[in-house]
């Protein structure tokens, strides 16, 4: 059986998706392979929702995400920005620009035992 898709419904709800571009999932790749390379992550996964794109960050494969970086809507988070960093429930930082999460996270300093 068919089904009828209006080209102007289809349209609106892909200008309504939310996804990292290309710079900015280049940049948290790049983020990504710089602490793999040290040991501290060994899994990823990317995600969208509506209204959101989700990179998230894991010690091991069996573990609970390390941290979440989010990408919002423009506005839905007010003005402290579109992206978001989190673990678990826990807000970590909110900024305007991916250089400014990438930034933060890269140079976060690393606890020893």
């Amino acid at each position: 059986m068919s089904k009828l898709v209006r080209l102007s419904e289809e349209r609106r709800r892909r200008l309504d998706a939310v996804c990292f571009t290309r710079p900015e999932l280049n940049l948290l790749l790049a983020l990504y392979s710089r602490r793999v390379k040290r040991g501290e992550w060994r899994d990823y996964a990317i995600r969208q929702a509506p209204g959101m794109a989700s990179f998230t960050v894991y010690k091991s494969a069996l573990d609970r995400p390390a941290y979440t970086i989010s990408k919002f809507r423009s506005g839905t988070l007010g003005k402290g920005g579109e992206f978001l960093v989190s673990q678990g429930a826990k807000r970590l930082l909110q900024a305007e620009r991916i250089e400014d999460v990438v930034a933060r996270l890269d140079h976060q300093l690393k606890l020893v035992k």
